[in-house]
């Protein structure tokens, strides 16, 4: 059904598809594809284009499925995934039209430079004459034609009065093509039309490499696009199916999933023994089960067979939209340095176009010479353009938010990277956070069963991991009809037939005691008088230890900050190696324990999300209360506390990185300025320098995905890329 939606109909009952074939490069490839295709009794024709490297595939509906075209191009050796039909008509239109321009420009630089030639070698003047008004007439379409891309840009700045750094490098096309065009009507010696072309052919290499770095940067946002699925099959409560669009299912509908389908949106599992694929979520390959009830999140592989889901979450608020949402969050953010950079790019027209005019009346007045003159000039406006010190920043945060998406880590914006970059100490939270999460009750008191019943019925109330794993505990009772109030860090309250219980701590339940033992305690009392107590276990998480001894050999200092009491505190303290801990802590005072100084806070509960806000810096995992993701800066996919130390990591070298940007794009300014003014530099070479300028800080951002691990990150998650076409 989702293919059919996307095929094309040709108006005599065929319909038509098109499939992206990335690994076709010749002659042989076109016909292993469009001979497995053909072998298909509902493929009336196949036709492979490797230009673009797709397919485009015939065929009729009423003799055979669409769903079969992807696994026979996979199995004659290729990947593939659908082309929607905005692909298929859009591709990457920026880069389609750099390269036409730049093809443009390069074809008429080639030739102008062979006149040129022959003018330099002593060509009389009538020959001389001629070949400048060949390479007018080759100049002047390729100038308009290549140069649209930074003429277009300028107009738009300065229809609405202001400027942007295509302007000067427009009024330097311009200038150096009309002072040739002059020169050619009045039979000068020189023009410069090998120059205006070489010029845009140098400045389109430059502005295609950084559109191309810029998307390889950005690749991790394009690829989790392609995870989200382009709709779902419902089934309605009269068992009918009806294929609905991503944005037409809503939370509650029933949902069915087929083997290899990715899942659509948030939701909960209906089916035993599902089992799904989440190195979306863990970066790791390894199966798992989801329970009945278990969530599962939007773009998960289903492995089994076909399975039934309620969604949870509409499209808009799935996982996958969160993730895409951080991400785009992190490319744009301000931080310090960016509005530095941003600041100097302001400035940078004004200034420029002041030191340009006053080289050009200098030079004219002192020498004499307007034409060298302006073509000094030419060279200012050109070389000083600002775009390396525009991209300093951004494509460093772009590039960690990648480095991190490998590892399962979404930041939601640079400011926040920028941050962690400077954590001195990291408070962690004890339930969830360092531990599993997953306590159980292994010893328990009650006064009588109506107790328990209320215990049970308070406990199913909340989303809390502890009311949670004793509402499992008490699951085969009876539940009572109660209104709860839950306050969070400290407990649940109800009033039953003008009686007060309380479940939660003892501090809460108004009871004396130490709270030594090192298991966690929920006592419920009635009007202040004990009805019961449960005792639970959890243990820590494997990666906590190793998590600590890194933050450690770091330099950063740790510590605990929990809720729980004392005992069990200090027994997961002792046991993760942190030797400051403190428990019984209400919200408002882990806030106070991580507002000073530059703390970075992990946790997962409500109780947390007030801490997790105030810190200098946040982290939480996927798994946390929609209130503590909100809040925190990063989030974590898996139960890998390593995460921690690697955010700071990344963060750390992202810092470094950001600074040597800034200074290769300022220090460049400082020493090609004076040489532009001095008629060091012609306008050609002027081209050639600000096209280095800008790659190479974009290569030396690049740099950090070279670091140690990363290629161990992104072996071991999946490629984001070809999931869709396993998918299918």
């Amino acid at each position: 059904a989702a293919l059919l939606a996307l095929s094309r109909p040709l108006g005599d009952g065929t319909r038509q598809l098109e499939f992206a074939v990335p690994d076709a490069h010749c002659a042989a490839c076109i016909r292993s594809i469009e001979v497995a295709l053909m072998q298909l009794p509902q493929v009336t024709s196949a036709r492979v284009n490797l230009t673009s490297r797709r397919v485009r595939v015939t065929f009729d509906p009423e003799r055979g499925f669409p769903a079969q075209f992807a696994p026979a191009i996979r199995q004659s050796g290729y990947h593939t995934y659908v082309l929607e039909p905005a692909e298929r008509t859009g591709g990457d239109p920026v880069m389609g039209e750099l390269l036409r321009a730049l093809a443009v420009a390069g074809f008429a630089a080639a030739n102008i430079m062979l006149f040129s030639v022959s003018i330099w070698s002593g060509a009389d003047v009538a020959t001389r004459d001629l070949f400048h008004w060949i390479s007018a007439a080759i100049a002047l379409p390729a100038v308009a034609y290549s140069g649209r891309i930074f003429f277009r840009s300028a107009w738009r700045a300065l229809r609405v009065g202001r400027t942007n750094m295509d302007v000067p490098i427009s009024i330097g096309v311009i200038l150096a093509t009309a002072l040739s065009l002059f020169e050619t009507i009045q039979s000068g010696e020189h023009a410069y039309f090998d120059a205006s072309t070489s010029l845009l052919f140098f400045l389109l290499i430059g502005r295609t490499l950084d559109h191309l770095m810029r998307e390889r940067a950005r690749s991790a946002i394009t690829n989790l696009a392609r995870l989200q699925p382009r709709g779902a099959t419902r089934i309605h409560p009269d068992g009918q199916r009806e294929y609905l669009r991503l944005d037409e299912v809503t939370p509650g509908m029933v949902l069915e999933l087929k083997a290899g389908e990715r899942v659509p949106v948030d939701a909960t599992v209906m089916t035993e023994g599902a089992t799904f694929d989440y190195s979306i979520i863990s970066g790791e390959t390894a199966p798992q089960t989801i329970v009945v009830g278990g969530e599962v999140v939007a773009g998960a592989n289903n492995l089994g067979g076909v399975v039934g889901l309620r969604a949870s979450r509409a499209s808009t608020d799935s996982f996958l939209a969160r993730m895409a949402a951080m991400m785009e969050a992190a490319e744009h953010a301000k931080t310090g340095p960016r509005r530095i950079a941003d600041a100097a790019a302001r400035i940078y027209a004004p200034v420029v176009h002041t030191i340009a005019i006053a080289t050009l009346l200098g030079w004219g007045v002192v020498t004499g010479d307007w034409h060298a003159a302006l073509l000094n000039a030419v060279a200012v406006l050109i070389i000083t353009c600002p775009c390396a010190l525009a991209l300093a920043v951004p494509i460093v945060h772009v590039v960690a938010a990648g480095r991190l998406f490998e590892r399962g880590i979404l930041m939601k914006d640079g400011a926040a990277l920028e941050r962690a970059a400077e954590v001195g100490t990291v408070a962690f939270d004890k339930t969830g956070t360092l531990t599993a999460g997953r306590p159980s009750v292994v010893e328990s008191r009650a006064e009588d069963e109506h107790a328990n019943a209320v215990a049970a019925s308070l406990a199913s109330g909340s989303n809390h991991p502890l009311s949670r794993a004793l509402a499992a505990h008490l699951g085969g009772i009876e539940l009572v009809d109660v209104t709860i109030r839950e306050v969070s860090g400290r407990g649940i309250e109800a009033k039953i037939d003008d009686v007060t219980w309380r479940l939660g701590s003892r501090e809460w339940c108004g009871l004396e005691g130490d709270g030594e033992s090192a298991l966690t305690e929920v006592w419920l009392v009635a009007n202040g008088t004990f009805m019961a107590w449960y005792r639970l276990s959890d243990v820590a998480r494997p990666s906590a230890r190793n998590a600590v001894n890194e933050l450690s050999g770091m330099g950063i200092a740790t510590r605990l900050v929990s809720g729980d009491q004392k005992g069990p505190v200090a027994a997961i303290a002792s046991t993760v190696g942190i030797s400051f801990a403190e428990a019984a802590l209400r919200p408002e005072q882990k806030l106070q324990a991580v507002s000073a100084s530059n703390t970075m806070m992990v946790g997962d509960g409500i109780n947390d999300a007030p801490a997790l806000r105030a810190a200098h810096v946040s982290m939480a995992p996927t798994t946390a209360a929609d209130i503590g993701r909100s809040a925190a800066d990063f989030v974590y996919a898996g139960d890998d506390l390593a995460a921690v130390p690697f955010v700071i990591q990344i963060a750390r070298r992202a810092a470094q990185l950001v600074s040597q940007n800034l200074f290769l794009a300022i220090g460049y300014n400082a020493i090609a300025v004076p040489l532009a003014i001095l008629g060091l530099v012609t306008p050609l070479v002027a081209a050639v320098a600000m096209s280095s300028s800008s790659l190479i800080v974009v290569a030396n951002a690049l740099r950090l995905r070279l670091d140690n691990g990363a290629r161990r990150a992104r072996k071991n998650h999946r490629s984001l890329a070809d999931p869709l076409a396993q998918g299918m």
